[in-house]
């Protein structure tokens, strides 16, 4: 039994792990999708901004560094919305892993409380098997007595 308490203790100390990692993880798949968002809200203020000064007229050194502009602010939300993905995935991972682990602490302590219950039983039908034996013992006593008894009132 000692045995399996340390592995259930080993088992517990993993769970507890995992459920840090996905801690961890989601909190890293929020910044990565909080940070995308505050990227696409960027972009969508920057183009806003800029609408309005194209319309009064503008060089075209300007559309040209605005457009290069935007290319990059693009690229930027492109890998910010893939890093956000992978984070997500990163942290769905760790929920499946967590998952395992609790089953696994789960699987033990089921074992566990099996064997007590064996182990119970085991001593009830010792227990059993012991009283059987008193009583056995004690009627074999109370017969050995009984025609001796009887014969002594016979004789009187």
């Amino acid at each position: 039994m000692q045995a399996l308490h340390t592995l259930l203790e080993r088992e517990e100390a993993e769970r507890d792990q995992a459920l840090k990692r996905l801690q961890h993880a989601e909190e890293l798949a929020r910044r990565a999708r909080a940070q995308a968002e505050m990227l696409h809200g960027y972009r969508d203020e920057y183009r806003q901004r800029w609408s309005v000064q194209f319309e009064r007229g503008g060089s075209m050194s300007i559309v040209q560094c605005y457009l290069g502009f935007m290319q990059r602010l693009q690229q930027a939300i492109a890998q910010q919305q893939r890093d956000a993905e992978q984070a997500a995935a990163r942290a769905q991972q760790c929920r499946a892993e967590l998952a395992t682990q609790q089953l696994r602490v789960a699987s033990v302590r089921k074992l566990i409380e099996r064997r007590q219950h064996e182990v119970q039983r085991v001593a009830a039908r010792r227990e059993q098997k012991l009283g059987d034996e008193i009583a056995a013992r004690t009627a074999a006593r109370t017969l050995a007595a009984w025609p001796a008894a009887g014969t002594a009132t016979n004789a009187a």
